[in-house]
């Protein structure tokens, strides 16, 4: 070790000044420029309360005839498409109508080609004068009547398929299929709820104490907790919770509680009604707020490095996101370090401690 530190005295003492000069200030240069000025800063009071994951509509699939529900297509927790069918409603007796009306068509087919072929025979008689004008009128009209008569059962029929087709049961808008209240085979009435679809977008609905009304505003930012998060103090890490974005304050007040929805991305995958801890904002005030990187742990204690080299103990608090608020142990105007520099030496004592 002794010959290396040799090799770098005599390095320094026969080098340009230059080079002396930046290997002397370089660690002051580096330990400026991680600095850090403590000053107060204003800070909320996070307070941690319940919220539950709400829909902000609830529509429902209904059936729009009467008739016995003979299949059923989604359960509980589906999601499902707008437009997709959920069940399947049918009346015996329409099938019976169509059956009818497709017997009375090939009647009155029969009648028309029975029609024609009269009014075809009367058209030749006529010519020859062996038939009366009113004897092929009558035949003209025959025709006439059993062509309007097809038509209109051929509206009836398309009726009745079109009331037979209306048994779908479809999904008036995505989202996730929260109850089924028929089961298959049941017997239900035109505009009976088959399904209760809670639409794809979701909301927290928040319920605060009214003392904290006049604190909570519109566009506020609250922090949300992942799914599953237990933990109930404030001293949670920020990184893992996302932040939501209070979209609406109700002007009512439910039962002495502040009603409020928070919009927070990707809650789709949440049950609706699931309980999710909230951190939202009850007051403002000034506090010592530093970097993380500035602490440093030993034997359970906090530790920071001043400027002037000097190492005091503080009290960290409540984690926020621009950093770790301190409770005592600093004052405005001090300066952190990140490190503790060694002590330098000058030329003088490097040269004594060569020789």
């Amino acid at each position: 070790m002794q010959p290396i530190l040799k090799s770098l005295i005599t390095l320094c003492r026969f080098s340009t000044p230059a080079i002396f000069l930046f290997a002397v200030l370089s660690p002051a240069a580096s330990a400026e420029s991680s600095t850090y000025q403590v000053k107060q800063q204003s800070v909320y009071d996070l307070k941690s309360v319940f919220a539950s994951v709400q829909s902000m509509d609830v529509t429902q699939g209904r059936a729009r005839i009467g008739g016995t529900l003979v299949e059923l297509l989604v359960d509980e927790g589906d999601v499902v498409e707008a437009g997709q069918k959920l069940a399947l409603v049918r009346d015996e007796k329409q099938r019976l109508q169509i059956a009818a009306f497709a017997s009375k068509l090939r009647s009155l087919n029969a009648q028309l080609q029975l029609a024609k072929t009269t009014l075809k025979r009367v058209a030749t008689l006529r010519k020859t004068g062996k038939a009366s004008q009113a004897e092929l009128d009558k035949s003209e009209t025959r025709v006439d009547v059993v062509s309007a008569d097809i038509a209109a059962l051929k509206l009836d029929q398309d009726v009745v398929r079109e009331a037979q087709a209306q048994g779908d049961v479809l999904a008036p808008a995505r989202g996730r299929v929260l109850s089924v209240k028929v089961t298959h085979g049941a017997v239900v009435m035109p505009g009976e709820a088959i399904a209760d679809i809670a639409a794809d977008s979701y909301i927290l609905r928040l319920l605060l104490p009214e003392r904290h009304a006049r604190f909570i505003n519109k566009d506020d930012k609250v922090w949300v907790a992942e799914r599953g998060m237990l933990d109930t103090g404030n001293n949670a890490n920020l990184s893992s919770r996302r932040q939501g974005t209070v979209s609406q304050v109700y002007p009512e007040l439910d039962n002495g509680r502040v009603v409020a929805d928070v919009e927070v991305d990707n809650l789709g995958d949440f049950f609706v009604g699931e309980r999710v801890r909230v951190w939202v904002s009850t007051d403002q005030r000034q506090a010592y707020v530093i970097p993380n990187s500035y602490i440093h742990r030993r034997y359970g204690l906090s530790f920071v490095y001043l400027s002037d080299g000097s190492e005091i103990v503080i009290q960290p608090g409540t984690q926020l996101a621009t950093g770790i608020e301190v409770l005592s142990g600093l004052q405005s105007g001090d300066t952190l370090i990140q490190t503790l520099q060694p002590p330098r030496t000058s030329p003088t004592q490097a040269n004594s401690a060569g020789e």
